[in-house]
């Protein structure tokens, strides 16, 4: 008896739980608009520097070197 209920709550309160720490790992992973504008900046700069190193122009899209 003691064991059916005890499987009866854990049914109940995992869920519910899961729930929570999914909730909370979401909330806690989320970045500021600052920190996606810093990291787009780089990201772009980075582009540009290796287009630059390959003698590629960084506005183009093709895969033909600057003349």
């Amino acid at each position: 008896m003691a064991d059916t209920n005890l499987w009866g709550v854990l049914t109940i309160l995992g869920p519910i739980l899961l729930a929570i720490a999914i909730i909370w790992a979401i909330r806690h992973n989320r970045t500021s608009r600052a920190d996606d504008a810093h990291t787009e900046a780089a990201t772009r700069r980075m582009y540009d520097e290796q287009a630059k190193d390959d003698g590629m122009h960084p506005k183009r899209n093709s895969d033909r070197p600057a003349q």
